[in-house]
């Protein structure tokens, strides 16, 4: 079992995955396949530079790992249940964003 400790780490890394739209964005093409730097780059619209910075980040925290191809590096999610995780989260993220009751949300910054 998993001490309280080791669940806020595994939360905290998950969040700072979370936390920058551009690892999102790699998160999300990688669900749908395995992908190369470069191909990663066009699809997402950065710099091979800025996606590389963004895929170690992503790499220490855990959720993707390097796949040898012959010369070449391609990169997948850590596990596939992670997939299943972003999209649940999402889901539930939507669906919160739409239930929200407070009349105050926009203008106050909660909810």
């Amino acid at each position: 079992m998993l001490t309280l400790a080791a669940d806020i780490d595994v939360l905290a890394r998950f969040g700072r995955a979370l936390a920058d739209p551009i690892r999102c964005r790699i998160l999300l093409a990688l669900c749908q396949a395995p992908a190369y730097p470069a191909d990663l780059a066009d699809a997402i619209g950065v710099s091979r530079t800025r996606l590389s910075n963004h895929l170690a980040c992503l790499r220490d925290c855990g959720l993707v790992v390097t796949v040898p191809d012959g010369r070449r590096t391609r990169y997948e999610l850590a596990d596939e249940r992670l997939g299943h995780a972003l999209d649940d989260l999402r889901v539930a993220v939507v669906a919160v964003e739409a239930d929200r009751t407070c009349v105050d949300a926009d203008e106050k910054g909660c909810c």
